[in-house]
C-alpha cells in the first residue's frame, strides 16, 4: 500500500451543523475524520497532518504560501508517496492552482473537499477521500501535477472551477473537460493537463486587485484601485477581451502608473484574444500593454500574478509567464 499524507485544512468536509446557530461550522480534525471513515485504513498507509480547520473563505494567499511550503517539505521525503489535501470548496480552485504552480514534484497531489457536512445523510466527504486514495495509488497519476477530485471527476488544478453554489457535481473544467474519473475504485485517466508550469519563488505579492467589467462602466474603479498603490490588477473583460471606452480610459490610467494588468474574460469559458479593433477592444488593450491570460479565469489569473510579482516586476518577464510565443 502507498504511504500517503493527508493534509487537513478544514472546509465543509470537517464541518457539522451547530445546534445553537443551525449553521455548519468547523468541527472534526483529521484523526477524528479518519476514525469515522474506517475504509480508508484498508486502502493505504495514511499519515495525518492537521494544517488547520479553515472555512474556505478564511483562506488567504499567506495561508496558501504556508501550505505550499509545508507540502514541499513533506513531498520530498522518501517515505511519502503522495499527498491528499482536504480544503473548503469556496477557494479550493485557487489553493489547488497555487499548489500546482509552486510544488514541483512527480508524486501525486490530490485536493478534495465536500459539498455536504457530516450531519447530512448525503455527506460526500468520505467518497471524495476514498477516491483520492485510489488516484494516489494509481501509477498513471504520477507526473500529472496537482489534481482535484470531487464527485468522482478528476480535473487539473489549472483548469477546474466551481460552477454551482451547492450541487455536489460542481467542479468542472469548462474549456477542456475532465482528465478522467474514479468508478468504484477504478481510476480512468484519459489525457494530461493542457499546460503544466511552475513558478519558482518563495515570495508572493498579494496586493493585486480583481475588477469585473460591466456595461456602461467608466474609469472610477480603475482610478480608485490604482490610487491605492496596488502592485497589479486583473480585469475580467467582456467576451473575448473587450471593455467600454470609458473603462479603457481607466485602464490607461492604471498602466500609466506602471501597474501591470492581466486580462481575462468574465465568460465562464473561453480565452482572451485581440480580435476586435474598435475603441476599448482587444487590439487597443494589447497595444496599450495589457497582458492576456489565455484560458485562466479571474481568480486563477490573480493567483498567478501574485506569484509572478513575487518573482519579478519586469513587464516583459511577466508577459512571458502569461502569454505563449
Amino acid at each position: 500500500m502507498k504511504n500517503i499524507v493527508v493534509v487537513f485544512t478544514g472546509g465543509t468536509f470537517s464541518m457539522k451543523i451547530d445546534e445553537e446557530t443551525g449553521g455548519a461550522v468547523p468541527f472534526f480534525l483529521g484523526e477524528e475524520l479518519l476514525e469515522i471513515i474506517p475504509e480508508t485504513k484498508t486502502l493505504a498507509n495514511l499519515d495525518i497532518y492537521n494544517f488547520g480547520n479553515f472555512p474556505g473563505p478564511h483562506i488567504t494567499p499567506k495561508i496558501m504560501l504556508e501550505l505550499s511550503q509545508k507540502i514541499n517539505e513533506l513531498i520530498i521525503k522518501d517515505s511519502v508517496d503522495a499527498i491528499i489535501v482536504t480544503h473548503g470548496t469556496d477557494t479550493l480552485e485557487e489553493t489547488s492552482y497555487f499548489l500546482d504552480l509552486t510544488v514541483k514534484t512527480e508524486k501525486p497531489i490530490v485536493v478534495i473537499g465536500a459539498m455536504r457536512t457530516s450531519t447530512e445523510p448525503d455527506w460526500d466527504g468520505p467518497k471524495n477521500l476514498i477516491d483520492a486514495i485510489h488516484i494516489c495509488s494509481n501509477p498513471n497519476a504520477i507526473g500529472m501535477g496537482v489534481l482535484v477530485c470531487l464527485n468522482g471527476e478528476i480535473n487539473a488544478a489549472s483548469e477546474v472551477t466551481k460552477t454551482h453554489t451547492e450541487d455536489v457535481e460542481t467542479f468542472h473544467s469548462l474549456d477542456f473537460g475532465a482528465l478522467g474519473f474514479v468508478d468504484r475504485g477504478r481510476v480512468i485517466l484519459n489525457r494530461m493537463p493542457r499546460k503544466m508550469e511552475t513558478i519558482q519563488t518563495d515570495e508572493l505579492n498579494s496586493n493585486v486587485d480583481l475588477i469585473k467589467v460591466y456595461t456602461g462602466m467608466n474609469e472610477k474603479l480603475f482610478k480608485l484601485s490604482a490610487d491605492s498603490e496596488i502592485s497589479g490588477m486583473v480585469i475580467e473583460a467582456m467576451g473575448v477581451g473587450n471593455v467600454p471606452p470609458l473603462a479603457f480610459n481607466g485602464i490607461e490610467y492604471v498602466l500609466n502608473k506602471n501597474i501591470p494588468i492581466v486580462l481575462t474574460s468574465r465568460c465562464p469559458a473561453g480565452e482572451t484574444l485581440d480580435i476586435y479593433g474598435y475603441p476599448g477592444a482587444g487590439k487597443w488593450l494589447r497595444q496599450a500593454g495589457v497582458i492576456f491570460a489565455d484560458y485562466l479565469n479571474g481568480q486563477k489569473a490573480r493567483i498567478k500574478l501574485m506569484l509572478a510579482l513575487g518573482l519579478t516586476t519586469e513587464k516583459k518577464k511577466l508577459k512571458s509567464l502569461f502569454e505563449e510565443d
